[in-house]
């Protein structure tokens, strides 16, 4: 069976860029160094890249988990084509198709059942699905924001801008071009590259399945540490319409930190979370899963499968009972708290601010209409 046709232009970009990285990168080190200002800019266009990727492309674009204001989006769009990871419509395309038909070989991009090295840059070397290359139907909404296909149609002007622009700016005005290219330049790209990859290849591999087995993603924290938040992959993949990756506190997510301090701004709304019961059960049916395999061998395994049921099952009518009672609880709150406003003092005073209002309005209008 012939092999798909090699895709030059990827793996000409890929190599020529690993080169320079393992190779220049540590001789400019060594014969001249970076200094700390060098350093500091790299690490803030690797996050601005990063951020750009998991925040932008990926839960706002591809899953739809918030909304942004069209600034924010301007700079998620400019920061993916630094990260030179495609277009945005590309990107979210691919990346629905992925969760659509994960780990079918067939479909599936980027497939993890193919192998780490497929999964991780191997998709992106040969033309293995070409006729997917310019078919958008799947991103239609996406057709629709303006910014959107704005840096589609300029993806590679924008792409050569950021990539060339940023780090030649900055060499120039510190001083140091050739260490601004290496460092700024090639060094954060490649960096920007991997990590991002690993959520392909790593995450599908290395990890726990704490809330569903039914596809190879896995919760790996200190994935997410590379990947600023993106690493608690299996939650992802079940729950992945949530603007949230890693839900507990202590969990190390700075995407959902930025998207929640963006929304104190005014510059994000309507964050999507997933009922904490569904969350909980899903949770809970991995564990009572993994204790039943553990118990198949054990010598009293019928009446410990049996008590397992039962301590399973009564614990999930608990549950229920529970978060049903603190729905109520909650809405109860709300609907007390919303009579005692109406009873308020300052409910009397909204009132009558509100009819001045309307008579204001009346004699504006009047006089207006009067003077035209």
């Amino acid at each position: 069976m012939n092999k798909p046709n090699i895709i030059w232009l990827n793996v000409s970009v890929f190599l020529i860029t690993f080169l320079f990285a393992a190779v220049a990168v540590p001789y400019r080190a060594i014969t001249h160094g970076f200094d700390s200002a060098e350093i500091i800019m790299a690490v803030l266009c690797f996050i601005y890249c990063g951020m750009s990727i998991t925040a932008g492309y990926h839960r706002l674009w591809s899953h739809k988990t918030y909304q942004a204001h069209w600034s924010l989006r301007l700079i998620y769009a400019l920061g993916g084509a630094f990260a030179l990871q495609n277009s945005i419509l590309h990107w979210s395309s691919d990346h629905r198709v992925h969760h659509k038909h994960v780990d079918n070989n067939d479909i599936d991009p980027y497939s993890a059942k193919r192998g780490f090295w497929y999964s991780h840059i191997g998709w992106m070397l040969r033309e293995y699905q070409a006729h997917r290359y310019t078919n958008y139907d799947n991103v239609r909404d996406l057709q629709k924001d303006p910014i959107v296909c704005w840096q589609h149609k300029y993806y590679l002007v924008l792409t050569i801008g950021m990539n060339f622009g940023i780090p030649l700016l900055f060499g120039w005005l510190h001083g140091d071009i050739i260490s601004s290219l290496l460092l700024v330049g090639v060094l954060r790209l490649v960096l920007s590259h991997h990590t991002t990859f690993f959520i392909n290849s790593l995450a599908h591999i290395w990890g726990k399945q704490t809330y569903t087995e039914k596809n190879t993603a896995r919760d790996n924290g200190f994935l997410a540490l590379l990947t600023f938040g993106e690493g608690y992959h299996n939650f992802h993949h079940i729950f992945e319409n949530d603007y949230r990756n890693g839900i507990r506190w202590w969990q190390f997510d700075p995407t959902k930190w930025l998207i929640k301090s963006c929304y104190y701004l005014g510059l994000t709304s309507k964050l999507r979370v997933s009922p904490e019961d569904k969350i909980e059960k899903a949770r809970l049916t991995m564990v009572f899963k993994k204790r039943q395999q553990q118990l198949v061998s054990h010598p009293n395994a019928e009446q410990l499968l049996a008590r397992l049921q039962h301590e399973y099952d009564v614990l999930i009518v608990k549950l229920n009972d529970y978060y049903e009672i603190k729905k109520t609880l909650f809405a109860n709150k709300r609907a007390k708290l919303m009579a005692d406003v109406e009873r308020s003092e300052l409910m009397g005073q909204y009132k009558e601010l509100k009819q001045r209002l309307i008579e204001q309005q009346r004699s504006w209008q009047f006089f207006i209409e009067k003077h035209a």
